[in-house]
């Protein structure tokens, strides 16, 4: 049985994710450079921080050298048992033909220090790929602040929270908070852009964090109370009972939300509305929540026609892939971007 009283500390305390497009030899020197300021907030050890340097040189040269429209995002996680740094690479490439083979150290990317994908692999505490021909290629990497592994509770949240290019804030929010068995995940949309959106979203997710066990119409009635004199939100919250293995859920605005299990996915359906301003109706809808489920939730700023099943095999990669998959292929490039999946097997 997992201990969900931990999950809490294992997914909280997300930092804003930074993004950085990989054509040049100087750009994979700044994603280095931050995550070395990262690496020391976060208090890796020497060793650590330079597993980690090792992991971008050798996901940014393979970019270069291979791949068209890459792209690097790091995330620093904090909990109470320690820290990891996440690193993201995506491109639009050609995918690579056989993945396997590319992982086994002695397949080198050129003029790099390590032995290209398998160092990538070698050096990461946790790892995992996708790629497809003709579509592109993702990686995730996780290096830990500590010598020991983050101890796998059966739970994965992949998350790709960025702003629109022009803005260094961004308007849309997402916050987790637990409460026994379950697990509540909201997601905020700010509107418009920058400091006042993000400034709506998160008193939206202050909410949750100062009521981790209330249900979802609950919660979003103590945001539209919160939020009066904002700019307003969308906002959308899912409650997860992994004992029960059902779904509570309610939404206000234009945040989409789904549970995917297997081929077949349902939509959870938001009221038009903008918490802060305009709520008419704020209705919980339920749904079963399996092993082995996903559940999906985004931001306006991801279109809504894209099909996991299309994807071959991907509902079986980690969940950042997923997330970074559906950020890659289906982001609106005139808006802040939010999209997660939760994952429990």
């Amino acid at each position: 049985m997992h201990h969900y009283h931990e999950m809490e500390s294992l997914l909280t305390q997300c930092y804003m994710q930074s993004i950085y497009s990989i054509a040049e030899p100087s750009q994979i020197a700044a994603a280095r450079r931050a995550a070395a300021e990262l690496s020391r907030r976060l208090g890796f050890s020497d060793v650590q921080a330079g597993r980690l340097a090792l992991v971008i040189t050798e996901a940014g040269t393979n970019l270069i050298k291979h791949a068209v429209d890459g792209f690097l995002i790091i995330r620093p996680v904090e909990h109470a048992a320690g820290a990891w740094i996440e690193v993201i690479a995506m491109d639009s490439g050609p995918g690579i033909a056989n993945l396997n083979a590319s992982l086994h150290d002695g397949v080198s990317t050129a003029n790099s220090p390590g032995t290209g994908l398998g160092a990538m692999q070698r050096l990461s505490d946790a790892f995992d790929a996708y790629t497809e021909p003709g579509k592109g290629s993702v990686f995730f990497m996780q290096v830990t602040a500590t010598a020991q592994a983050v101890r796998d509770l059966g739970l994965q949240l992949g998350a790709i929270c960025l702003p629109i290019a022009s803005e260094e804030l961004c308007g849309d929010t997402w916050n987790l908070a637990c409460s026994g068995h379950a697990l509540s995940l909201m997601v905020g949309d700010g509107l418009g852009h920058g400091p006042d959106a993000y400034q709506a979203s998160s008193l939206a997710m202050q909410v949750l964090t100062d009521n981790p066990s209330l249900h979802p119409v609950g919660l979003i009635e103590l945001s539209h109370a919160a939020l009066r004199g904002t700019r307003g939100a969308a906002v959308a919250i899912a409650h997860v009972d992994f004992h029960r293995r059902t779904l509570q859920f309610a939404g206000i605005g234009n945040i989409a939300a789904c549970v995917q299990t297997g081929d077949s996915r349902r939509h959870l359906l938001s009221h038009n509305g903008i918490v802060g301003n305009n709520v008419r109706k704020i209705q919980q809808f339920d749904a079963e929540f399996p092993s082995e489920s996903l559940l999906i939730m985004h931001s306006d700023g991801i279109g809504t026609q894209w099909d996991i099943n299309r994807y071959p095999g991907l509902v079986n990669r980690h969940s950042a892939i997923i997330a970074a998959v559906l950020y890659r292929d289906f982001r609106r490039e005139r808006d802040d971007v939010t999209v997660l999946v939760l994952k429990h097997s």
